[in-house]
Order: structure tokens, then sequence, then C-alpha cells
């Protein structure tokens, strides 16, 4: 169970990483845009899909002790 934690805790955190450098290197001109106008949006944007996509690959079984 503590390997799953892990495991989305580093999504997590490789997410907001690629969510700010997205800000960073692409961003938004305008500044009008909803998620990459901020790098607070960006960052949390990128943190909530990195948890998703680790949370997507689990298995619905589990192990009985």
């Amino acid at each position: 169970m503590k390997r799953v934690w892990l495991i989305t805790a580093g999504a997590i955190v490789l997410g907001a990483v690629a969510g700010w450098l997205y800000w960073n290197q692409v961003g938004c001109a305008s500044g009008s845009c909803a998620i990459t106008g901020s790098p607070v949006n960006s960052t949390l944007y990128g943190a909530l899909m990195g948890g998703l996509m680790a949370n997507s690959f689990r298995s619905g079984k589990k192990k009985e002790d």
C-alpha cells in the first residue's frame, strides 16, 4: 500500500513540474487563458493531471492477507 502512495505522490510532483514548465515555456501571451495564464493554475492543473494519470493505471483488485 505504501508503494501506491509513493507512485501517486511522485506523479503529482512530476505533473506539477510539467505544468510549471508549460507555463514558463509556452504560457499564454495575453494572460486571459484560464489554465496557462497563471503559474499557480498551471502548476495545480499539472499536479491534478499527474495524480489522475497515476491512479488510472491501478487495478481494481485488492490482495487479501
